[in-house]
C-alpha cells in the first residue's frame, strides 16, 4: 500500500517547488510596486477634481474593480496579441495584478489624504507652497502613514492570488505543485508543501501588519 506521506519523495520535489515560490514573490513585489505607484497617482488625480480627467479616470477604476481579475489576465494574455500587444506571460501577470490592486489602493491613499486635517492645506496655501511641495512635503508624509496597514493587506492578498496566474502558464507554486502531482500521481506532497510555503510567508506577513495597525491606534 502507497504511503500518504512519502518524505522521501517530498524532499525531492521542495526544490522544484521553492524555485517555482521565487517567481510567485517576483510576481508579487513587482506588482506590489505598480499597484502602490499607480494607486497614488489615481488618488492624486481624483483629489486635483478636474471634471472630464476624473470622470475618466473614475470609470476606468470601477471597470476595473466590477470585473473578475481572471478576466482581466486572459484579456490582457490572449486578447492584447490581437492589437500586436504581445506580453510574456510573467509581465502580463505583474500587469494585471498591478493594475486590478491599484484601483483599490487608490481608495486606500483617497481615504488617508481626506484624514489630513484641513489646516495643513489652509497652512500650505498661507506659506504659498508649490502645489508639489505641497504634496511631498505636507500632505503624503501625513497620510501613506495612516493608510500602510491597509496597503500591506492587500499585498498580501495579491500573494495569494498570484496563483491564477496558472490560466496563462506562469509556473508559480501552484502550477508547479499542479505539475508535479499530474506526472507522479501524488498530490498529497506537492500541494501541501505549497501550501506550507503560502502559510511561512503570508503568516508573518499578516502579523507584522497587525504590528504596524496596533502601533498605529495607540499614536
Amino acid at each position: 500500500m502507497t504511503p500518504v506521506w512519502d518524505w522521501d519523495y517530498a524532499w525531492s520535489i521542495l526544490p522544484d517547488l521553492l524555485r517555482a515560490l521565487v517567481v510567485t514573490i517576483q510576481i508579487t513585489l513587482l506588482g506590489s510596486v505598480v499597484a502602490l505607484v499607480l494607486g497614488l497617482l489615481i488618488a492624486v488625480v481624483r483629489r486635483a477634481r478636474i471634471p472630464v480627467v476624473d470622470r475618466i479616470v473614475w470609470g476606468l477604476v470601477e471597470f476595473i474593480r466590477s470585473t473578475p481579475l481572471l478576466v482581466q489576465v486572459f484579456f490582457l494574455f490572449f486578447v492584447l496579441p490581437q492589437f500586436g500587444i504581445v506580453l510574456s506571460a510573467f509581465a502580463v501577470g505583474v500587469v494585471a495584478l498591478g493594475v486590478h490592486y491599484a484601483t483599490y489602493t487608490s481608495e486606500v491613499y483617497r481615504a488617508g489624504i481626506e484624514a489630513v486635517p484641513p489646516g495643513q492645506w489652509e497652512a500650505a496655501t498661507a506659506l504659498s507652497l508649490p502645489r508639489g511641495r505641497t504634496w511631498t512635503g505636507v500632505i503624503l508624509p501625513q497620510a501613506i502613514p495612516r493608510v500602510l496597514p491597509a496597503l500591506g493587506n492587500y499585498v498580501i492578498s495579491m500573494f495569494k492570488e498570484v496563483p491564477l496566474l496558472i490560466g496563462i502558464g506562469v509556473v508559480e507554486v501552484v502550477n508547479q505543485a499542479r505539475e508535479i502531482a499530474s506526472e507522479t500521481f501524488r498530490p498529497v506532497e506537492p500541494y501541501t508543501i505549497a501550501g506550507i510555503l503560502f502559510l511561512l510567508l503570508s503568516y508573518p506577513a499578516s502579523m507584522l501588519v497587525r504590528r504596524l495597525e496596533r502601533r498605529r491606534a495607540a499614536v
